[in-house]
């Protein structure tokens, strides 16, 4: 296991609390549904390889009722059919924006996205990913581990 390279909130307080605040702003008035909003972000975590986000985001996943099935196939979401086709196409976009080609999102990924989820659910699950993202990024790169 490798050392912490910095302590973020001691550093940085107004930064890291700012996130926080709105990390819990998308908890409190995001996606119509919540389990789907910890989908997303597992699946985050699980793409950048954030143990310590992917360990927290599936405690809260079942926490919020989520079956421990589903998350043991979340990474091969495509194969398995426990996931519906809004869940399939919230996924399809969280794994465009994490892995962010060089054109950007596909059309057809946002509009599949769009046409299921609608403008709300939408706009929530871009911002959670997007937040999601700027989290997994801010641990791997300070070296945070999941307790113990």
């Amino acid at each position: 296991m490798t050392r912490q390279r910095i302590e973020l909130a001691a550093v940085s307080p107004r930064a890291v609390g700012l996130i926080t605040e709105l990390e819990d702003a998308l908890r409190r008035e995001g996606l119509s549904d919540d389990r789907l909003r910890e989908l997303a972000r597992i699946r985050v975590a699980q793409l950048n390889g954030c143990a310590y986000f992917l360990a927290q985001r599936s405690a809260e996943a079942l926490r919020l009722g989520e079956k421990q099935d589903r998350l043991n196939e979340l990474a091969g979401w495509r194969d398995s059919r426990r996931f519906t086709d809004s869940e399939r196409a919230a996924l399809a976009l969280t794994e465009m924006m994490t892995r962010l080609p060089a054109d950007g999102v596909p059309d057809d990924v946002y509009g599949a996205a769009e046409n299921l989820l609608g403008p709300y659910n939408l706009a929530n699950l871009i911002m959670a990913v997007s937040v999601a993202n700027a989290l997994d990024r801010m641990c791997l790169t300070a070296r945070i581990s999941p307790p113990h």
